[in-house]
């Protein structure tokens, strides 16, 4: 199995035989170099918001490691070092809606490297690097060209929600796996999909969008009949959260635990989803909710976003990546307001390759993408490790 995932996902299509399984091309590289500039360029933020926002107009004393340490990352934290049920009894503070993937993996790297934020750090810039590489190699199968890869990378990077990509979040891990399975999906190779994207649907919910979108793709791909003894593999990706719910189960007697736990602590509960998007209009616009306006202002702009990718992408005719992102949408779209859509969109590779094929028709998509995309970057990247950032 290891030999197949190197062989086919991160090894160049071109390819010969008698080349090293771990050689990478150009495109790779540049590809990583970019993702390396994209971290030192979220460090060096964090350290002038470590001086910006210092108390007293002193020099911040706190270490900028600690400054990563912030919502999510630190409920990852708690699961791994105290589990889902803490002396036997539920917490309070909806840790049930969060997969184990993250988590375990963090108590294993924890036995190597005793600091935690540094734990959840180190995972990030790991599953990122792996993620940007794949990211890449898909884009050049579905808009064939050397720059196109390079570029979604890039836009990927650049995107208002990128620092949770460097945080100690699932987003980076999630796509580490998700896009060499999609890869394999289009090479064909549909065990190792499957046993990637199984992978993928213990560290987010979205492993079930993925999983989903993989089964159009099998549909599609045409000659069903002759592959049908492969099918049964592409069952594999839905057995994490049925694992996980039934667990949670045993635990609260409650069949829906994560969707509650979602609820109560996110107000996620199930509202049409025009009531969504007027809720989050009030709380966007309306001055009581000032504080928090601009966060919504953002989500709002990524559920518009979410929506003129799937018409772009139903013009194409690409049905299982309107299949992955349409499912996305619509379980955000159906809580009481749009919360963490800026976050799911990093995760939406079809937009990223297609604003990519874009800019290299049409050069000043590229210009204006970064205009309007570093500085939300950068504030956004300033919120969140000042401590200001709610989402």
């Amino acid at each position: 199995m290891t030999n197949q995932l190197i062989d086919h996902v991160f090894t160049p299509a071109r390819a010969k035989s008698g080349q090293r399984l771990l050689q990478l091309s150009r495109t790779d590289k540049v590809a990583l170099q970019v993702y390396l500039i994209f971290q030192a360029g979220l460090w060096i933020t964090v350290y002038a918001t470590a001086w910006l926002f210092a108390d007293g107009g002193k020099p911040a004393t706190t270490p900028i490691v600690s400054r990563w340490a912030q919502w999510d990352a630190k409920s990852f934290v708690t699961i791994a070092k105290e589990g889902y049920f803490p002396n036997g009894a539920a917490a309070r503070d909806a840790r049930e809606a969060f997969l184990p993937g993250l988590p375990f993996l963090l108590r294993c790297v924890h036995a190597v490297i005793p600091e935690w934020t540094v734990d959840g750090l180190l995972v990030s810039l790991l599953a990122g690097g792996a993620a940007a590489l794949a990211l890449s190699r898909v884009a050049q199968i579905t808009a064939p060209g050397r720059e196109v890869g390079v570029r979604s990378v890039s836009f990927l990077l650049a995107s208002p929600g990128a620092v949770f990509l460097a945080a100690g979040y699932s987003e980076s891990l999630f796509l580490s796996l998700a896009l060499p399975a999609w890869l394999a999906a289009k090479k064909g190779n549909w065990r190792l999909a499957a046993a990637l994207a199984c992978a993928a649907g213990t560290v987010r919910v979205s492993g079930l969008f993925l999983a989903t979108a993989m089964l159009v793709q099998f549909a599609a791909s045409g000659d069903v009949r002759g592959r049908a003894r492969r099918l049964p593999w592409l069952t594999l990706p839905f057995l994490p959260m049925l694992a996980y719910t039934w667990y949670l189960r045993t635990h609260t007697g409650d069949w829906m635990s994560w969707e509650h736990a979602q609820e109560r602590g996110w107000f996620r509960g199930f509202h049409a989803p025009w009531q969504t998007w007027c809720n989050t209009w009030k709380a966007a616009f309306s001055s009581e909710s000032a504080p928090y306006a601009f966060m919504f202002q953002l989500e709002l702009a990524a559920v518009i976003t979410g929506i003129l990718l799937l018409v772009v992408l139903m013009r194409q005719r690409l049905w299982p990546e309107v299949t992955y992102v349409g499912l996305s949408l619509s379980a955000l779209g159906a809580s009481y307001w749009y919360m963490s859509v800026p976050r799911a969109a990093l995760l939406w590779w079809p937009l990223w390759i297609s604003l990519a094929a874009w800019s290299v028709r049409r050069p000043w998509v590229r210009s204006a993408y970064v205009a309007i995309a570093v500085p939300l970057t950068t504030l956004v990247t300033v919120t969140f490790t000042s401590g200001r950032w709610a989402g």
